[in-house]
């Protein structure tokens, strides 16, 4: 025994003992239980510690034996290159057997996340450090070793009896809990990571070996991710399974499933009340419908019969009224007491469900008439059939009476050592690039589909070789599936994500390299809207990053001379403040959504075609778009608004193929997007060097200077709302880049963000009249003494190889 150790009576020892230098703060603890695992130790600490020692970690040993391995433990942990702590716990003290130990661990640890593995070696330390480097990259609050996914094996396990016991007692609790554990292949697995934060100790009175299936029962919440591993053969000692641990997993299986029940009890809605109130919102959202369907065949019978319009258009008129009916009661009667935001919002959301329903009603109330039905009989069949799909599309997803409260519905995979799993044969397709673009001469795109976002950097004199990123359709996916899967394939630099209908779904797969391969599958080669902004974009951000630039969200223009920049949350009405800007004061635009900037306060241009609506372009007063565009923009504006989008993202919760239904309603009803020089008169500049940045908000008058600190956050929150629409989430996490990993990247754009906002002077200011287009201006001039904004801007040059200089041409173009 050393001399650290002598000096410690570590089983008289209250609390943990240090049994080496204790170091600094770690970011991760290692909690080991031990029982009677003398011969174990030597070999635990030498590998567990040398796989360690890159990481701020310590080890922390629970240590409940009889024999003496808390002494062989003291022996070698001085050894070891991490600190090393002991918790010995003695006889009568031992409350929840191992799953105790782990909870007694985690009230002591030091770090913010906690790797739980056995000191029998079955689970190999190096193996448990790569899930734990996973867990503290990925967006996830729990990552578990799998042992029946992926190249997951359970081989380690000794005999056919303990591997039929294993997987007994797993598809038991799957079924026990087939919610909780849906997106969880190895819920009794004993190699696991968990963020501490995100885990209620206070909540866990575990009993038995099994306390993963504890934590994830009694948080629902907790985002998941597995890594799959082989299970190895224990190195030395004997197993402590036996029948009466099978018997205390069984008690605690009851138990944890009561305790589930009496929280249903509990919490509404699922408490017997709050059934009944359901019951009760279902019956009174019933008795809305009838008076709602008395005014919608009352307005078909205006429409088709004294009117003499179109049946069909009858029915999708008489729609309108009974869904403005419906809601005007729905609202102020059965939801009045839960609805939350302003109704406008809400009104929105009702009617473009509504609307949306009248799709597949349109097409059968046109069968059921060519059928010999009469027209009203029809019109009423297909409201009563949908009736169930309206009130669970309100009551949940708009009023959100009922909280899902449940896992997210992804299944997320890393896999550290296998090849990716070959798919069905695929059919041959040409690899050639068609589409090209250099977007600011920093990053080079090649794409089979024309990406309408980056068509202001087409440069078809790029290479096909030569791009970053290259965009090519495949056949991507295998079978159909049960839920959505993001698998990282870790040794290949490979990243694919499926949705449920096999190869008919949404997919696609990443290659990460010199050069960036994306496949996607057919149905996302139809809506190229949702490959850039969902897939290429998220790729771009970090390239950029890479190359010591960054994509911020913010819009940008040059007012004579001066780069002004703004901000501001989505709806606010920036987009119209920039028009405004443009056709008032004769600036030159850079970017509306996503600009490029760097540390020297420098942005270029990214001029993205607008997403606008019916309302903004009443406030610029646009009058180049025909009739047809007006009358389509109505519907589009509503549909691509922050409340559709707030639909799309609370769908997003449930096991639905979110992304193909993104990919479907992009293709039938396209975002409304024009060309910022179609909308108002003006020129595109190049570059320019941010001065001023003005974050706005709606709100009673204030004008306000933000500290660099403040902006920084607001702006990085800003940008990262940005990329909020699945499958983001689970995608950045697992982006390498040139060497650097998410954390890094992100890091770095941080201080790339830090460096540019270093050279800008930021202020808040609020209006309660849109305003902002006067106000900024005005302040503007006031500081720098001028009468007005020239109406010709000067423009900086932004000097790069391969990027065009904007000056025009002897023939009145761009050179």
């Amino acid at each position: 025994m050393t001399d650290l150790a002598a000096d410690i009576d570590i089983r008289a020892t209250h609390g943990v003992a240090s049994l080496n230098d204790a170091g600094d703060a770690p970011v991760l603890t290692v909690i080991v239980p031990t029982r009677n695992e003398r011969e174990n130790v030597p070999t635990l600490l030498e590998k567990l510690g040398a796989a360690l020692a890159p990481l701020p970690a310590e080890i922390l040993l629970v240590d409940d034996s009889d024999d003496d391995t808390p002494e062989r433990l003291s022996e070698f942990a001085p050894d070891c290159h991490v600190p090393v702590r002991l918790l010995h716990r003695r006889p009568g003290s031992r409350d929840g057997g191992l799953g105790g130990a782990v909870v007694a661990g985690a009230r002591h640890a030091r770090g913010a996340w906690i790797l739980v593995m056995d000191a029998d070696l079955q689970h190999p330390p190096e193996t448990a450090v790569m899930l734990a480097r996973t867990a503290m990259r990925h967006d996830a609050d729990i990552v578990i070793g799998t042992r029946y996914a992926g190249t997951g094996s359970v081989d380690g396990l000794d005999g056919a009896t303990r591997l039929i016991t294993a997987s007994s007692a797993m598809r038991l609790a799957k079924t026990v809990f087939p919610r909780r554990l849906a997106t969880v292949s190895d819920p009794m697995s004993g190699l696991f990571a968990f963020r501490r934060e995100a885990i209620d100790l206070d909540r866990l009175n575990p009993i038995g070996f099994k306390i993963l299936l504890e934590l994830l029962v009694k948080h629902p919440s907790a985002k998941v991710a597995e890594v799959a591993y082989e299970m190895a053969p224990r190195h030395a000692g004997r197993s402590k399974a036996s029948f009466r641990q099978g018997l205390t997993f069984m008690r605690h299986l009851t138990r944890l499933r009561r305790h589930r029940l009496g929280g249903q009890l509990r919490e509404r809605p699922s408490t017997s009340r709050g059934r009944l109130h359901e019951l009760g919102r279902l019956v009174a959202f019933g008795l809305v419908g009838l008076s709602g369907m008395v005014i919608n065949t009352a307005a078909l019978w205006l429409f088709y019969e004294p009117l003499g319009l179109h049946h069909l258009l009858g029915v999708a008129l008489a729609t309108l009224a009974s869904t403005t009916w419906n809601f005007i009661l729905t609202d102020t009667l059965i939801y009045r007491r839960s609805r939350t935001g302003a109704w406008t919002g809400r009104a929105a959301r009702f009617f473009l469900v509504n609307i949306l329903l009248l799709l597949p009603r349109l097409p059968a109330v046109e069968a059921l008439v060519r059928a010999g039905i009469d027209v009203y009989v029809a019109n009423v069949a297909t409201l009563v059939v949908l009736f169930l799909a309206r009130f669970l599309i309100s009551d949940r997803v708009i009023y959100g009476a009922a909280r899902t409260g449940g896992r997210d519905p992804v299944k997320v995979l890393v896999d550290l050592d296998a090849p990716e799993a070959a798919g069905p044969p695929s059919r041959k397709r040409y690899q050639y690039l068609p589409y090209r673009y250099d977007v600011a001469g920093i990053v080079r795109i090649g794409s089979q589909i024309m990406l309408p976002e980056l068509e202001f950097f087409r440069a078809q004199w790029v290479a096909d070789g030569d791009v970053d990123i290259a965009v090519r359709v495949g056949d991507v996916g295998r079978g159909p599936r049960r839920r959505a899967s993001m698998t990282e394939y870790a040794n290949q630099n490979v990243i694919r994500y499926e949705e449920h209908l096999g190869r008919l779904g949404a997919n696609f797969r990443i290659e990460l390299g010199e050069t960036i391969n994306i496949e996607v599958g057919p149905l996302l080669a139809a809506s190229p809207h949702v490959v850039y902004t969902n897939i290429v974009e998220a790729l771009l951000r970090f390239v950029m990053v890479s190359r010591d630039r960054m994509l911020l969200h913010s819009a940008t223009v040059n007012l004579g001379g001066t780069g002004v920049m703004l901000s501001a949350l989505t709806d606010t009405g920036k987009t119209a403040t920039v028009l405004r800007l443009l056709r008032d004061h004769g600036g030159l635009f850079l970017s509306d959504d996503m600009t490029v900037i760097d540390t020297t306060g420098q942005a270029v241009c990214f001029p993205k075609p607008l997403t606008i609506s019916a309302h903004t372009l009443r406030a610029v007063q646009a009058n180049d778009l025909t009739p047809k565009e007006w009358r389509r923009l109505q519907f589009q504006s509503r549909l691509h608004s922050k409340g559709g989008r707030s639909i799309a993202l609370r769908l997003a919760a449930f096991n639905l193929p979110i992304m193909g239904i993104n990919a479907i309603t992009q293709m039938i009803v396209p975002p409304p997007k024009y060309s910022v020089d179609r909308l108002v008169s003006c020129r595109i500049g190049s570059s320019v060097q941010v001065e001023e940045l003005f974050i706005i908000e709606r709100g009673a008058p204030r004008l306000s200077d933000l500290d660099r600190a403040g902006t920084l956050e607001r702006m990085i929150q800003n940008t990262d709302d940005a990329y909020g629409f699945p499958p983001f989430r689970h995608l950045a996490p697992a982006i390498t880049i040139n060497g650097l990993g998410y954390q890094q990247l992100r890091d770095r754009e941080r201080e790339i963000l830090a460096g540019f906002l270093s050279h800008v002077r930021t202020r808040v200011i609020a209006s309660d009249k849109f305003g902002w287009a006067d106000e900024i201006p005005a302040l503007l001039n006031a500081e720098n003494g001028r009468a007005g904004v020239p109406a010709v801007a000067r423009e900086s040059r932004l000097v790069a190889d391969g990027w065009p200089r904007w000056a025009p041409s002897p023939s009145g173009g761009i050179a």
